[in-house]
């Protein structure tokens, strides 16, 4: 009987494989990914130039001891690449972890002065913490049965006594 990796199923375990659930997150996944993805990772990307000399570093040990440019550099890659991991199901835990984090940074660090939600549709907490909820959802579930993490990760058959 082989033993799985502890690391292994850390990294791809894809939590549930029932069917339903599936669909409801690879469409969770796909849609909040891209979202992520198109809307944020890839416009601060274009744009490095420009928001590397003044880029938020957090106010917290040990996150303030990083450059403005490494940390936009930090914000990029979850932004970028675990928003990629996300929409592919690769990776979903650890990358819904990373995203999670920079949300909590960006509702609670960079836009703490701020309400939770503005009525006049100012700038808020808001729009962090909708991010942050889908994030909290993979890291409970997993990816689901269509992902690469499913794919990647067999279970091993268990013994009936």
């Amino acid at each position: 009987m082989q033993r799985d990796s502890g690391l292994k199923r850390f990294l791809f375990n894809c939590g549930t494989r029932d069917g339903v659930a599936s669909v409801g997150l690879v469409v969770l996944r796909v849609a909040v990914g891209l979202m992520m993805l198109l809307g944020h990772g890839l416009p601060k990307w274009r744009n490095y130039a420009a928001l590397r000399i003044e880029w938020h570093v957090p106010d917290f040990f040990p996150l303030y001891y990083l450059s403005p440019q490494l940390s936009l550099l930090a914000t990029l890659g979850a932004e970028v690449l675990a928003a990629g991991l996300l929409v592919l199901g690769l990776m979903t835990r650890p990358a819904a972890f990373v995203l999670g984090f920079v949300m909590v940074v960006a509702a609670f660090d960079v836009n703490g002065a701020l309400p939770w939600v503005s009525a006049t549709g100012g700038a808020s907490k808001e729009l962090a913490l909708l991010y942050l909820i889908p994030m909290l959802v993979l890291l409970l579930t997993g990816a689901g049965a269509w992902s690469l993490d499913a794919s990647l990760y067999r279970e091993p058959k268990r013994r009936h006594w």
